[in-house]
């Protein structure tokens, strides 16, 4: 742990080249973390939820109580 620590920027940097798949990080022999590279994302689809989710008619209205309560109003 105490190596990882020391040299985290090396570890990170050799990943992060390709020069190493993962770099594993041991506590007394045992491993507690793996630096890896991030999975890709998947592409974003704008829209995705269009139609399939519904929002009450009362949605932008707020009840009375909350709105006191924004207010400092209420305790």
């Amino acid at each position: 742990m105490h190596e990882a620590k020391t040299n985290l920027s090396r570890l990170v940097a050799a990943v992060e080249s390709g020069e190493a798949e993962e770099v594993e990080i041991a506590r007394a022999g045992q491993v507690v973390a793996r630096i890896v590279r991030p999975r890709p994302r998947a592409p974003r689809h704008p829209g995705y939820w269009a139609g399939r989710v519904r929002i009450g008619p009362d949605f932008d209205t707020l009840p009375p109580e909350v709105e006191a309560a924004f207010a400092g109003e209420q305790e």
